[in-house]
Order: structure tokens, then C-alpha cells, then sequence
């Protein structure tokens, strides 16, 4: 998200003097690090928790149509820049098909009414969906092999899919950036944010890049404040003061992978195969068997696990949760966890289950699966957003949100996914509401580098899925 926006105030306003304070000694070794996420392209191709099932039966696909039309709005982004010669490289993008598979008769006959729902639309009219374990099979041979015969199972598969290595794209739009107004400092951590008199923002920094045997402290001013620091915006927002955060707060959930680079197995598998999640699981830990690209490497990993840990960065604090509670929050935070009492019972259980259980998991997505071929690694911290919301008192949120300062002079991003794959959109917005004034000359520049900004009309949805194809290639 930082990157994105520094990426776009770069290019609108080339005269501005922009500086990107990192904690760690290297970008983008957080959320963005490609082994601390799933890679996927979020387009809404295969992931089910964005097309809920309606009272009535039906399925509701508006969440999935916005989803897609804001990641092809970043697709569009980074093919200008490549296009324009601002930035280097489509290493960071592979085509993946995109696919949902399940089991059981239930399973299926939704899956076909998410499928009839879907295709209904220009966005995903090239989806294709079968129940015929030969024609998966041809898909994605490990679903099938080994697997009962008589288990009722159904699949979509959308040819248009992505990987997406979203470190390698952060470096690339810091890279550019810093090749023109930005500065970038690394291992420099913000300790405290005041708003100054004249409406600037002091930034207290913890400056830990020379050799000392304790930090430097130095302070930077700022007109405009942008937290993009994943797990840790949270705290930093509560340091700011804003009025906009309170009520806020953050539920952390590490993450476990099994991860393959076993070529032979790797070599039957090109796909991002989403399945159904667990009742209370929450949608980052919907079971996925991905084909991952990694410095131009082919692996295959499985996940996520469930597990907790207090911190809010993977390489944060220990009393991240504990110190983020304030009294404005923790009737949030006490409300939420009393209305989702089957996340809490489904995180326990996955703390309590033994490996062979957790690799069973992986057996009923793939059977042919051994142990010998898999690895374990710890992806990254994700919070979920809790707030207040009147008449309902605490509420756990899903998906990413931006918390905004009434002046907008200062903003956050909080929450997981779709993340990454939506940063375009979500900065695109976050211009428009913390710089109105220079929002209406920006725009004829941003809808030129991105003609879908702000929804896609039918004719040019028409073309969409061949244009996910080639954008990145």
C-alpha cells in the first residue's frame, strides 16, 4: 500500500518531497514478503467468502464484481508503468488459473449456482465449471488423483488467474520512486506522531541504521502522514490521536504453510485451487492449494494453519495486542469476541491439533500428498479490524479499510485481504478523501493510466479477462 501511494504521488506531483520510513533494514519483509502470503491476485475467481449465499438461495456477486474490477484497476497501473518505461520487469506476475473445488452433494449445487451467478457477468463469462472428476482431473490432476470415486466433488476454473509476488513489486515501485522525489529510510522506526499548530505532523523516529550501541532519536515534519505498516498501523493510528480511531481495534492471527519444491510434484500442479473454509474459520484461512513463483522458482504450498500470537508484525513485539487496548476499544474488542464465539472455538482447535491432523487436511485436498515432500513455514501476522458500530457494538470486519483524519492530514490502512491485490483502488480512494482539492485535477491523469477507475462499464468488462492475460506478460 505505501509503495502504491508513494508509486501515484510520484507521478502526479513530481515537485513533492516524499520520505518512506521502513522499521526492518529492507522493504517489504512484512505482509508483502512473498512467503508471508498466499500470492494470489485477488479477482474474486475462486474465492468463495465473496459471493454469500442469500436467504433465498441465490448468490450475491456484488462483492466479487467490485473485487475484480479493483484488482484489473492495478493491472492497469503496472502495465503503464512498464509500458511507460517507469518500471522494469514483469517477473513479479505469472498467469495461474484460478480455481474452486469441493466436496459433498451441498458443496456442489452451490458451487453451480455460484458459477450460473458468476458467468451471468461479462467479468467472468470465461469461467468454466465441472463436476466430472475427468475434466478436473485435466485441471488439476492431484484433486482427483487417489480420491474416491464415489465423492461427490465440482470445480471452477478460471484461466485468467494470477500469482502475484508482492514483494518483488513493492521493491520495483519503491525502486521507481526513489529514482525520482522519494527518499527512502530504512531501519528507521516512527515511535510517536503530534499534530503541530500550522496542521503539519512531527514524526518522533527511532533511527537505528548507524552504529551505536543504543538508537538514535530524530523527528521529521509532514503535511501528510500515510501509515502503511500492515499489522502495526493500528498502534500508530492510537498514537496519533485522531478522534477516527477510536473504537478500533486488532485481533492478531499468525499462519502456518506446508510448502513443496519438489519438482515432481510441483510439475502436476498450475493452479490457485481455493476450497470451502471451516464454520468459523475466517476468510484469510479458507484452505488453498496454490502454485507459487518465487525468484523465477515453481513451488507448491498449502494453507493456511491457524495459530496466534500477540504480536502485530512478524518481526514486532510480543505485547503488540496488549498494549494496543484502550478503554475506547475494549468493549470493541470484548463485544466482537463474544459474537464470534465459533472463530475463537476454531482458532483453539487449530492450536490443538496435532501435525498428522494438520496434514490430513492437506490429504483431502490432495490424497497423493507424503509428508517427506512438505515443509512448514510461519507466514505473516494478519489483524482483523474490530470496531465500534452503532446499534451493533463490536464488530469483527473483514477486508481492508482506511481510517482518515477529518482534515486528512493524516491516514491509515487497516485489516488483510484482498489487500495487496486492491492497493490501487484503495490509495486511488484514499487521494480523493485526504486531498479533495487536488483530486479533480489529478483524475483526467489517473483514468488515463487506469481507464477502469471507479467501476468498469460493459463494453470495456468485455475485454477484461483477456486483458488479465496479457497486461503482466
Amino acid at each position: 500500500m505505501s509503495a502504491t501511494l508513494g508509486a501515484l504521488l510520484t507521478i502526479l506531483e513530481p515537485t513533492w518531497r516524499i520520505g518512506i520510513y521502513e522499521r526492518l533494514d529492507e522493504v517489504a519483509q512484512e505482509s508483502s514478503n512473498p512467503w508471508n502470503n498466499a500470492g494470489t491476485g485477488h479477482a474474486a475467481l475462486c474465492e468463495l467468502n465473496y459471493t454469500p449465499e442469500r436467504k433465498d438461495g441465490s448468490v450475491d456477486i456484488s462483492k466479487a464484481v467490485k473485487i475484480n474490477e479493483q484488482f484489473h484497476t492495478s493491472r492497469e497501473f503496472w502495465n503503464h508503468l512498464l509500458t511507460a518505461g517507469l518500471m522494469e520487469g514483469t517477473d513479479f506476475i505469472n498467469v495461474t488459473p484460478h480455481m474452486t473445488f469441493v466436496r459433498g452433494a451441498e458443496n456442489v449445487d452451490f458451487l453451480r449456482r455460484r458459477y450460473e451467478a458468476l458467468s451471468a457477468h461479462p467479468l467472468f463469462r470465461d469461467m468454466e465449471f465441472s463436476t466430472d472428476p475427468a475434466v478436473i482431473g485435466s485441471w488439476a490432476p492431484l484433486m482427483t488423483l487417489e480420491r474416491d470415486p464415489d465423492e461427490p466433488i465440482a470445480a471452477t476454473r478460471a484461466a485468467a488467474g494470477t500469482d502475484v509476488d508482492f514483494g518483488a513489486l513493492t521493491k520495483k515501485l519503491i525502486g521507481f520512486a526513489t529514482d525520482h522525489n522519494t527518499e527512502l529510510h530504512l531501519s528507521h522506526e516512527v515511535r510517536g506522531l503530534k499534530k503541530l499548530r500550522d496542521g503539519r505532523w512531527r514524526l518522533t523516529l527511532s533511527d537505528r541504521s548507524w552504529n551505536a550501541p543504543s538508537p538514535r532519536r530524530r523527528t521529521v515534519t509532514a503535511k501528510f502522514v500515510f501509515v502503511g505498516a500492515g499489522g502495526g498501523a493500528l498502534p500508530l493510528l492510537q498514537a496519533s490521536g485522531i478522534k477516527e480511531a477510536r473504537g478500533y481495534g486488532g485481533f492478531p492471527i499468525s499462519g502456518e504453510f506446508l510448502r513443496t519444491a519438489n519438482p515432481e510434484v510441483v510439475a502436476q500442479h498450475n493452479a490457485k485451487v481455493y476450497g470451502k473454509a471451516d464454520v468459523g474459520a475466517p476468510p484469510m484461512s479458507v484452505p488453498h492449494l496454490d502454485t507459487r513463483v518465487v525468484d523465477g522458482k515453481s513451488y507448491l504450498m498449502f494453507g493456511p494453519y491457524a495459530g496466534f500470537s500477540p504480536k502485530y508484525l512478524k518481526k514486532g513485539k510480543y505485547l503488540g495486542l496488549i498494549t494496543s487496548l484502550r478503554l475506547h476499544n475494549v468493549f470493541s474488542m470484548l463485544g466482537a469476541g463474544a459474537k464470534n464465539l465459533d472463530l475463537t472455538a476454531y482458532l483453539v482447535g487449530q492450536l490443538a491439533a496435532a501435525p498428522e491432523t494438520k496434514f490430513h487436511e492437506l490429504q483431502r485436498f490432495m490424497p497423493t500428498a507424503r509428508p517427506g515432500d512438505w515443509e512448514k513455514i510461519v507466514a505473516g501476522q494478519r489483524v482483523q479490524v474490530i470496531k465500534w458500530v452503532k446499534g451493533k457494538g463490536g464488530v469483527l470486519e473483514f477486508g481492508t479499510e482506511v481510517v482518515a483524519a477529518s482534515d486528512g492530514s493524516i491516514a491509515g490502512l487497516l485489516g488483510a485481504s484482498p489487500g495487496a491485490s486492491t492497493a490501487v483502488a484503495a490509495m486511488t480512494g484514499l487521494l480523493e478523501r485526504c486531498f479533495p482539492a487536488k483530486y479533480a485535477e489529478w483524475k483526467p491523469q489517473l483514468t488515463s493510466m487506469m481507464p477502469s477507475l471507479g467501476g468498469m462499464a460493459d463494453d470495456a468488462a468485455q475485454l477484461a479477462p483477456a486483458q488479465r492475460v496479457t497486461a503482466g506478460a
